[in-house]
């Protein structure tokens, strides 16, 4: 449990934990959304933190860090990406397919059931990178659909992706959202809006209610990684064992030498052998 507490002391703005309880300040949420967009907003609902996005059981669920509407019914998905990650199996970052199946599964959730279509809210998919995914420098990637024959036609579906680069080097930002970045990037208070945010932070960790929180939700995760790994071994070893059989079936081993030998059952012997 200490090293869960000085854990939570050294959380800071790019912790999910952390990232999710500053944004639901509605004041620092709504600066932020104005600021990045260049726009006024009237008033923001949340509406709910870190959902979860299920459609089926057969589907993979994403967790979602801030989902939030504002007075013109248009929703924004806030979230914090530190790491670049790749897929090990097929060697690509995951990020640019996550950003459209993080999409649709929004649109899934907006649309009611025998609604139609033209009722789907505009809808902004924001992350905040921690790196540059494209490598050109940019402050701010943002992503439209547009006609490959005629790149000035877009697709009016109003449906807007924005890859937000922290290490970014050019670009038309605003003063607040340049401060924002430096803060996330080496916690440095320049400007009134990110010393709001360095005070809500010093806040949270003074709250001994939220300090309890992130030590059971890390607990939960500790144990949900201890029970895949546990299954993980379990699978390993049955595979292992059902590796074996077959080269011992090869070999002219009757069943129930083999069965001893890997503890599988005669029966599963046997259904490998009529294979």
């Amino acid at each position: 449990m200490q090293d869960l507490a000085t854990k939570f002391a050294n959380l800071t703005i790019q912790s999910d934990f952390i990232f999710k309880k500053v944004m639901s300040r509605k004041r620092i949420c709504k600066h932020l959304l104005e600021e990045l967009l260049q726009i006024e907003i009237a008033d923001i609902k949340y509406l709910e933190a870190e959902k979860t996005l299920e459609p089926e059981y057969t589907s993979r669920g994403i967790r979602l860090d801030i989902i939030v509407a504002d007075d013109k019914n248009t929703h924004y998905n806030l979230e914090m990406q530190v790491k670049n990650n790749k897929n090990p199996d097929t060697d690509t970052y995951v990020l640019p397919k996550r950003s459209r199946y993080y999409q649709a599964l929004l649109d899934f959730d907006l649309l009611q059931k025998g609604q139609p279509y033209d009722l789907l809210p505009p809808t902004f998919i924001i992350f905040i990178c921690v790196f540059d995914f494209f490598e050109q420098g940019n402050y701010v990637y943002t992503f439209k659909k547009c006609c490959l024959e005629n790149r000035e036609l877009e697709l009016p579906d109003e449906a807007t992706t924005m890859l937000l680069n922290t290490k970014g080097t050019h670009g038309d930002i605003s003063k607040d959202i340049k401060s924002f970045y430096d803060y996330v990037n080496n916690h440095i208070v320049t400007t009134d809006f990110t010393k709001q945010i360095d005070d809500e932070i010093s806040y949270l960790k003074l709250d001994t209610k939220v300090r309890r929180e992130f030590m059971l939700m890390e607990a939960r995760l500790l144990d949900e990684r201890r029970e895949g790994k546990a299954e993980g071994i379990a699978e390993g070893e049955a595979n292992a064992n059902i590796a074996t059989a077959k080269r011992l079936l090869s070999m002219g081993l009757n069943v129930q030498d083999i069965a001893k030998a890997t503890s599988l059952s005669i029966d599963q012997v046997e259904a490998l052998k009529a294979e």
